[in-house]
């Protein structure tokens, strides 16, 4: 009799624990969001582009099968805050938004230079389904709508293809760097109140980034490119760096991975191609108004193409 009591006991306990899913998301009522633009408009407002995958159409394009529809869809809408901006979604798109797989969010340069990112990046961590890993871009020249809009050759979803050139180019060229909202954060939270973010722009006709005829091309007529680093001091932006001032700045944080050097050397340009880069500071205080910054780096050297050898 104990034996059977314990039995339905245990039976009892197991009913309760290996219940079912009650908060079960069905595939079919999700709409899953790789990109996310951020713009203001004209009269103040909030305007969220949002880009979502279509997941039969990215399948068709990736086995090489015959389909002519884009690998992703775009819908726009706009409010007084994020919040009221993505609900009002609902009424264009059939199903939720999902944010769990969004793997960038594009800021227009108007927006960070007039009123900053801090109210941004508070709405969106709040968010439970958004992860702290996902990148942040600046639309640099470009509004955030013309970078999520835009569709682009090789990696058929505009988002992977952001983030895999700013990847790409951080560590073989050092100009850019990829960086996630919780590395801006704690960068904004610092005692400076500065954070570096990597900008992107669009190259060419926005109305035609946005056709499936540009890819039908072997060099379309536009596309997307990284572009300089924005700089930010207590959430605003308030500058842009390129070329050599970029490629320091990300030297300094010792994030670079690689780069090329232009050596003189016997009255010619010679190619020096660093690897395995680790940076040491020490900033110099000579007066009130001089600061001088030495960075001691350490790096493997190879030899490059340019000097008769591979890089």
């Amino acid at each position: 009799m104990k034996r059977k009591s314990l039995f339905l006991l245990v039976m009892t306990i197991m009913m309760v624990l290996l219940t079912s899913c009650w908060s079960k998301k069905e595939l079919t009522d999700l709409a899953f969001v790789s990109a996310m633009g951020i713009d203001k408009t004209k009269n103040g407002r909030y305007e969220l582009t949002f880009q979502i995958i279509n997941p039969g159409n990215v399948a068709g394009l990736q086995g090489g099968g015959g389909t002519q529809s884009p690998p992703v869809t775009i819908y726009s809408a706009s409010g007084d805050n994020l919040v009221e901006a993505s609900r009002r979604a609902s009424a264009r798109i059939s199903r939720r938004l999902y944010y769990a797989h969004t793997n960038l969010v594009v800021i227009g340069e108007k927006l960070a230079r007039e009123e900053g990112i801090n109210i941004l990046i508070d709405s969106i961590d709040r968010d439970p389904e958004f992860r702290i890993t996902t990148s942040l871009v600046i639309a640099n020249q470009s509004s955030a709508a013309d970078l999520v809009k835009a569709l682009t050759p090789v990696d058929k979803i505009p988002a992977n293809k952001i983030m895999k050139t700013l990847e790409f180019t951080q560590r073989k060229w050092g100009e850019n760097l990829k960086v996630s909202f919780q590395e801006v954060m704690r960068s904004l939270e610092s005692p400076g109140g500065e954070a570096l973010v990597s900008g992107f722009r669009l190259v060419g006709n926005p109305q035609q980034a946005e056709k499936l005829d540009n890819l039908q091309q072997s060099a379309p007529e536009a596309t997307l490119r990284a572009s300089g680093i924005a700089v930010f001091k207590n959430g605003k932006l308030i500058d842009w760096l390129y070329n050599s001032p970029a490629r320091g700045s990300v030297w300094i944080l010792d994030k670079i991975q690689g780069t090329d050097i232009n050596i003189d050397w016997k009255g010619k340009k010679r190619s020096a191609c660093l690897s395995n880069s680790s940076s040491k500071n020490g900033c110099i205080c000579k007066n009130e108004k001089r600061k001088t910054l030495r960075v001691r780096s350490h790096s493997r050297r190879r030899r490059s193409w340019r000097s008769g050898g591979p890089c």
